[in-house]
């Protein structure tokens, strides 16, 4: 049941990012009304909220679109940056909804950030201690890596409001400043959509794996 599960999350997955592609790719055909590029809306977005510490940066790459609040840097890939598309200033407008988040001191936002460390640390123990507890049949050692891994899990639950409020905020501004004009929007919900569909997906496979863990933990008493 277990491997069903997960094989059934893993394959939502891919089809989730297949999804972001197709989307993204068929609405970075489709100028937006504004003909503001992602650059554009996102510093128009940051003004209108009053926000003028944050810089805008152009990143190397497709979708590797991200805010980064340790230097308050929104860095949005190439074919965002410059172009004026609706899949564009979609992504820009996400992106910018973290920084006004930061900026509000969003309490997910401020969760999340204070588990990164946490998680870049326990996620090169996790599997060795898991695996080597059940080997040695030590159930310390299972237990450890079980009690590692869930900071992960709580990583990924915390990541799902901090993404779909971001995308509200982006919804939001991007029609509040006629950005996207309203038959634009259908385009948005997609591209947006579809991008938070990818972090659902991967919560529960997450999930399941912090499942079949405690069910391989509790077989060994």
């Amino acid at each position: 049941m277990y491997y069903l599960l997960l094989m059934i999350m893993m394959g939502v997955s891919m089809l989730a990012s297949a999804k972001v592609s197709s989307n993204y790719a068929k609405y970075s055909r489709v100028r937006s009304s504004s003909g503001l590029t992602g650059e554009q809306a996102a510093r128009k977005i940051l003004e209108q909220n009053g926000i003028y510490d944050v810089d805008i940066q152009p990143i190397n790459g497709q979708l590797t679109d991200h805010y980064d609040p340790r230097d308050k840097t929104i860095r949005l890939s190439e074919n965002v940056y410059g172009s004026d598309s609706v899949s564009a200033v979609s992504i820009a407008a996400h992106e910018v909804g973290h920084a006004i988040q930061d900026n509000e001191a969003y309490a997910f936002l401020r969760f999340r950030a204070a588990l990164v460390p946490v998680v870049n640390f326990t996620s090169r123990f996790t599997f060795i201690l898991i695996m080597l507890g059940l080997f040695l049949n030590i159930a310390g050692l299972v237990d450890l890596g079980i009690i590692l891994f869930s900071a992960s899990v709580l990583f990924h639950i915390v990541t799902l409001p901090v993404e779909f409020d971001a995308s509200n905020r982006a919804m939001k501004h991007l029609v509040n400043y006629s950005i996207i004009s309203s038959e634009e929007k259908t385009g948005t919900k997609k591209v947006l959509g579809a991008a938070a569909m990818t972090y659902v997906a991967s919560t529960l496979v997450s999930v399941i794996q912090l499942l079949r863990f405690m069910s391989m933990r509790n077989s060994r008493n």
